[in-house]
């Protein structure tokens, strides 16, 4: 069995202790990413399993096609749409769902929340240069004092989407004294009410009042691009929109042209359409967004859970033993 590991751009899993699990396999890991079919067709050909660090890659029918090996795709995370899961079954690839913890993602977030908020990365990065307390943030589109960076307490926290990520990061808002406002579905806002955490009569609402919104939804064809420029509109100019979720939760440039208005004033982006992202792209040129290499769950624990996880599916497909198999019906196509 080929095993291939993809984008580990760090080159940290060979270096992970659940690594050992693939010892007595032959296993190749790329640091670094490849895009088109025709570069990943070249790349995947002798694999009879691939591991996907997360959403790096994207396994769609027509790279399935150029590769007659493959029996498994085994994920470090949930499926999405990122795999055609309905090709892989029709072609009798089995694929393999992992683990996804919530902390390392919830803890970015308000890592985030708390830098922006307080202006910390315009202030490290004028300090370098030799400006003493200048945070930059002049334009006319902020308002007064837009550098002066400002706390948490006292103001509100809107939460879109109240999973497991959603959830925790309610918890610390209410830890650091601000009022919690909750939107999504009934069932989110009713759990967030049974946790006693506030509720906004309507979308608009939710997002004109908060002084922070943070995105904590799923992809799907219901949510793809359902934060609109005219949402963002709503947004007070001292507001910050928080996106460690998708980056297809939001309009097309809508961000962008948001942020250029000045509704919001802030925001903090750690995942992109297009990724890796270009040295150029127009979000790491506005002062008023700070931006992280899509690293909500890049964090040690996190990699060692995920990763074992992965490899343990490995393990188990190869004995004949095929665990967390989220297209069984693949499992009796004939190869």
């Amino acid at each position: 069995m080929n095993i291939v590991i993809l984008d580990d751009y760090q080159d940290a899993v060979r270096k992970l202790n659940c690594a050992a699990k693939l010892d007595a396999y032959q296993a190749k890991v790329y640091t670094n990413t490849v895009k088109g079919i025709g570069q990943l067709s070249v790349r995947l050909k002798d694999a009879d399993v691939i591991v996907l660090n997360r959403e790096r890659t994207h396994i769609n029918r027509q790279l399935l096609d150029k590769l007659p090996r493959l029996k498994l795709i085994a994920l470090t995370g949930r499926t999405g749409d990122f795999v055609d899961v309905q090709a892989c079954t029709q072609k009798g690839i089995a694929v393999a769902e992992g683990l996804e913890d919530p902390t390392a993602v919830a803890e970015l977030t308000w890592a985030l929340t708390m830098a922006a908020m307080r202006r910390l990365p315009q202030y490290i990065g004028n300090l370098k240069h030799g400006a003493w307390q200048q945070a930059g943030l002049k334009s006319s589109a902020m308002p007064v004092n837009f550098g002066i960076g400002q706390t948490l307490r006292g103001k509100s926290m809107g939460v879109w989407g109240y999973g497991r990520v959603g959830r925790l990061v309610a918890g610390y808002a209410r830890a650091f004294g601000m009022g919690v406002y909750v939107w999504g579905s009934t069932e989110s806002r009713n759990a967030a009410l049974a946790d006693g955490h506030m509720i906004a009569s309507s979308c608009e609402e939710f997002f004109g009042h908060c002084d922070v919104v943070s995105l904590h939804l799923r992809l799907s064809e219901s949510t793809r691009h359902i934060v609109s420029q005219e949402l963002l509109n709503t947004m007070k100019p001292t507001a910050m929109l928080v996106n460690t979720a998708h980056p297809d939760l939001i309009g097309p440039d809508a961000l962008l042209a948001a942020l250029n208005r000045g509704r919001p004033g802030m925001a903090a982006v750690d995942v992109f359409e297009n990724e890796p992202i270009l040295q150029g792209h127009a979000l790491l040129r506005l002062e008023n967004c700070i931006c992280t290499p899509h690293i909500g769950y890049v964090e040690a624990d996190n990699y060692e859970s995920m990763f074992s996880t992965a490899f343990d599916n490995v393990v188990s497909f190869i004995r004949g033993t095929p665990t967390n198999i989220v297209n069984p019906g693949a499992l009796q196509v004939l190869r």
